[in-house]
């Protein structure tokens, strides 16, 4: 079963050295084990654009848009055994951020993903 899991935070400072390095050891762990299928930061909302359907209307917005209180930061995609497992892989990674990132705060939503196409 796949599993997004995205990363949401307030906190606009960068990711310690010590939780850079643990992170890419759990990355390169998971990606081994076949269990992490994709993984990427997402670069500042400014440098994004939406399209917006609304009153009948389609419209482009670029970035910068309202401030926002938390932004997705990144995500990774899973092929796991269920909840149980993917509850498992979120705790590890936010624990990661408890032992190693000072007071970082944020969000790991964990989401399954319908299959689709072959």
């Amino acid at each position: 079963m796949r599993f997004m899991m995205m990363v949401k935070t307030g906190n606009t400072a960068p990711p310690t050295p010590a939780l850079m390095e643990a992170m890419g050891k759990l990355i390169e762990r998971e990606f081994t084990a076949g269990r992490l299928i994709d993984t990427g930061g997402l670069l500042p909302k400014p440098m994004g654009f939406e399209v917006r359907l609304s009153g009948g209307k389609v419209e482009v917005i670029d970035g910068p848009f309202t401030e926002a209180k938390e932004v997705i930061g990144g995500y990774a995609i899973f092929e796991l055994a269920g909840r149980d497992e993917a509850l498992a892989s979120a705790l590890e990674f936010m624990n990661l951020h408890k032992e190693l990132a000072g007071d970082w705060e944020g969000v790991c939503e964990v989401r399954p993903m319908e299959a689709h196409g072959a």
